[in-house]
């Protein structure tokens, strides 16, 4: 059944776990990356000015514009003038050098106007997708209306110049990103040509044969081997399938298009069964930041993107909603308490744009002549990349956080996420007013109260499995007006095992409380972290970690004595040692040490 979700803009985050990462946001986050992208002149390319030192890359304009999304969303919550004051410098840049046909993108206008829609992979439309959500977001947050009149008229003419005339170097684009933003633009408009032509790109999709850039961009990594109804696993770079499939699942939706509807279930299972990392994490190799065949999740060499966990979630949310299945919710609360929440310092000014599973702190020691790997994960988050797409999408990730918490239905209101919140719902004319009360991850303790009775839907966390009181995954509440009601839901730690296939998990454990995923550092450990063994009778010690601010838990285990053989006969010889682990998320924030995820057990 078909939900729909209530936008962030009608929901305050009250207290709690995503209330500091909310605040930790507006402070610092979305500062932190404005000075980055300012003092690499990511900015000023906005300027369109050739003679300019630093010269623009061809995906700056998608880096700046994820930034101006997620400031659009902070200044929708609360005013910021600031921020207002520099997005509107670039929305005059962009006024000053578009060209009279509409065309706009800083590096093609300044160094390349002679190969402006000749390359496929060269982010033209990927760029204009961004551009094109920003200024959705910004004119939502601001009533502005000049950023989204321009691109309006960008459109216009790829319209013209790849539906009507056809006459572009390439057919769909490379990096998709555009499918899903004239989804958006088409929803603020109301104008159905935008929907049109979103559909136009996903449909073309597969139909011909399209060259790519570069030898490795094949087919199947840009996601056009076949048409987009005939897909039916995930394949190619992790983000720009991500994405596509997006575009999938908005259409399914608005056109009640079933064959795009079973394509995206076939390949959404395809991903969570078959190609996903026990922390959400997708895209397993860092050749082509792509889907490979099933199970081969690695540990050291995960490339797991930031931008493709982001991506995961925003596929797992359309298909939450339009098919209103529990597992998509449950796929969205493993992503954002693991995959996600990984790429970004505890203090918000660093990234990950990689998401190991596992560090091995003498593997980056190696003399350069031992060719160990062609890719190893940083032992440290940075401020910025060179290709610095994540740490823009993280805040628009998290200026919007509050929209993945509900839907709803003529059956009530869905709560999807745990998170303490005001949420002002609309339905059928009538206005509810829903309080959440908890502080998960903490616990699971939910408390709700609504000024008008209405039936709230609480989704079981998966990790409880199925429980006989829920219906599809959800327990009902009948709501009372004025009257709290409170359910708890069980918090278990446990050890995980991954399916056998999965090789780098092979005769090893995960550790996990609830959703989250925890982990192993050097530092916390008095062995190398590769000879412990954790005892699988062990009792679990909660505790805290005041440095970092995180829950501990603590596990007794083995590890072989230390000797100076290389070689031994096999000994059942074990010295007893206690195990610290935290939370995945809060990994790599003290200095470079060894980590592990999947663990020896015994």
């Amino acid at each position: 059944m078909e939900h729909k979700f209530l936008n962030f803009e009608s929901i305050d985050i009250l207290d709690g776990f995503w209330c500091r990462k909310q605040e930790m946001l507006r402070k610092t986050t979305v500062w932190a990356v404005y000075d980055r992208f300012k003092e690499t002149g990511r900015f000023d390319a906005f300027k369109c000015d050739k003679n300019s030192e630093i010269k623009p890359h061809i995906y700056w304009d998608s880096d700046v514009a994820k930034w101006i999304e997620g400031a659009s969303y902070l200044i929708k919550k609360s005013p910021e003038p600031k921020l207002e004051e520099i997005i509107d410098e670039v929305v005059d840049n962009i006024e000053k050098n578009q060209l009279p046909c509409g065309y706009f993108n800083s590096f093609y206008i300044a160094i390349e106007p002679q190969n402006i829609f000749k390359n496929r992979d060269c982010h033209e439309l990927y760029c204009a997708g961004h551009l094109i959500e920003a200024a959705v977001a910004y004119a939502e947050a601001t009533g502005k209306t000049k950023f989204v009149d321009l691109m309006i008229k960008y459109v216009d003419y790829i319209e013209y110049r790849f539906k009507i005339k056809g006459d572009t170097g390439f057919k769909t684009p490379g990096h998709e990103e555009i499918e899903l933003a004239l989804v958006r633009l088409y929803k603020f408009t109301g104008e159905r040509k935008f929907l049109d032509l979103a559909r136009f790109f996903v449909l073309e999709r597969g139909k011909s044969l399209e060259t790519a850039l570069t030898d490795w961009a094949n087919e199947s990594y840009l996601q056009s081997h076949m048409e987009a109804k005939k897909q039916d696993k995930a394949v190619g770079h992790s983000v720009r399938a991500t994405y596509f499939y997006c575009a999938m699942a908005d259409i399914a939706l608005l056109d009640g298009d079933e064959e795009l509807k079973s394509a995206c279930e076939k390949i959404f299972d395809d991903i969570i069964n078959r190609k996903m990392y026990i922390t959400g994490g997708i895209g397993s190799t860092h050749h082509g930041e792509a889907f490979t065949i099933p199970y081969d999740l690695p540990n050291e060499t995960a490339y797991s993107e930031s931008c493709a966990a982001i991506g995961l979630v925003f596929f797992a949310h359309r298909m939450l909603i339009l098919t209103g299945e529990k597992k998509y919710a449950d796929v969205i609360e493993r992503v954002i308490y693991n995959g996600f929440l990984s790429s970004i310092s505890l203090d918000g000014k660093a990234f990950f744009y990689v998401n190991p599973l596992e560090i091995v702190k003498k593997n980056h020691t190696r003399h350069k002549s031992v060719n160990f790997s062609d890719h190893l994960p940083p032992m440290h988050r940075f401020e910025v990349f060179d290709c610095s797409c994540c740490p823009p999408n993280i805040v628009r990730f998290l200026g919007s956080f509050a929209s993945l918490l509900y839907t709803y239905n003529e059956s009530g209101i869905y709560l999807q996420q745990y998170a303490s919140s005001k949420a002002k719902f609309k339905i059928d004319g009538k206005e509810i007013t829903l309080i959440q009360k908890t502080s998960y991850p903490q616990n699971g303790k939910i408390s709700l109260i609504s000024d008008t009775d209405v039936t709230v839907f609480v989704r079981v966390p998966e990790y409880l499995g199925d429980l006989n009181f829920a219906k599809n995954g959800y327990v009902p509440l009948r709501l009372v007006a004025n009257v709290e009601k409170t359910i708890e839901f069980e918090l278990p730690t446990m050890l995980i095992e991954g399916n056998p296939k999965i090789l780098a998990a092979a005769g090893k454990v995960a550790l996990a409380r609830g959703s989250v995923v925890y982990c192993m550092e050097g530092c916390d450990n008095e062995s190398e972290l590769f000879n412990i063994r954790i005892n699988k009778n062990t009792d679990f010690i909660h505790g805290f970690d005041n440095e970092l601010g995180v829950p501990t838990i603590t596990v007794s285990a083995f590890i072989r004595e230390d000797s100076d053989a290389l070689y031994s006969p096999l000994s059942q010889s074990r010295k007893e040692i206690f195990a610290k682990f935290i939370p995945y998320h809060a990994f790599a924030n003290r200095g470079e040490t060894d980590m592990q995820v999947w663990t020896l057990v015994e």
